[in-house]
C-alpha cells in the first residue's frame, strides 16, 4: 500500500443517497447493521422505525422493499434506500430471489432505550390497509366500451 496521498482520493467516492430526513430526534444516537436473509426468506414482519429515520444500502442479492404509501419495489445491489421512521410502516425487506442469499447494511437513527423497531399487529395492519399501495402492474391495460 502506498503511503503517498493524491488527489485521487477526490475520486474515489460515489454518493449513492441523499435525501432530507423528516425528522432526528433529540438524544438521538446512531446505529448501524448487517442483515442478511437466506433464498427466499420473507424477512421481517411489519413494522416501523418509531424513533427515527432508517438509511440503507443493498450490499448483495435483491430486496424487495414496501413503505407505507408506496408501492413495492425491488432494490438491486449497489442501490441505497431509506425509510423516514416515525409512524411509517414498513411492509417488506425480504429476500426477493429464491436462488441466492440477500444482505444490506443499515443505518438507524435511534433513541436510546427505545427499540431500533416495533412490529405492527393483524389488527393495525387492517385499519392502516387504505394506506397501502399495490404493486404497480406490468399487463397492459384493456379497454372496456
Amino acid at each position: 500500500m502506498s503511503k503517498k496521498y493524491d488527489a485521487e482520493w477526490e475520486n474515489a467516492f460515489t454518493v449513492v443517497q441523499e435525501v432530507q430526513p423528516p425528522f432526528v430526534p433529540e438524544n438521538a444516537h446512531m446505529m448501524t447493521v448487517v442483515i442478511s436473509y437466506p433464498p427466499g426468506n420473507a424477512g421481517a414482519p411489519p413494522h416501523r422505525h418509531t424513533s427515527g429515520p432508517a438509511f440503507g444500502y443493498m450490499l448483495e442479492g435483491e430486496m424487495l422493499f414496501e413503505l407505507e404509501g408506496h408501492p413495492p419495489r425491488v432494490i438491486y445491489a449497489g442501490e441505497a434506500f431509506w425509510e423516514p421512521g416515525g409512524d411509517v410502516i414498513h411492509y417488506s425487506d425480504g429476500n426477493n430471489r429464491d436462488d441466492i442469499h440477500s444482505r444490506f447494511v443499515v443505518t438507524m437513527i435511534c433513541v436510546p432505550g427505545q427499540p431500533m423497531l416495533t412490529l405492527v399487529d393483524e389488527k393495525e395492519l387492517a385499519a392502516r390497509k387504505h394506506l397501502r399501495v399495490p404493486a404497480e402492474s406490468s399487463a397492459p391495460s384493456i379497454a372496456v366500451e
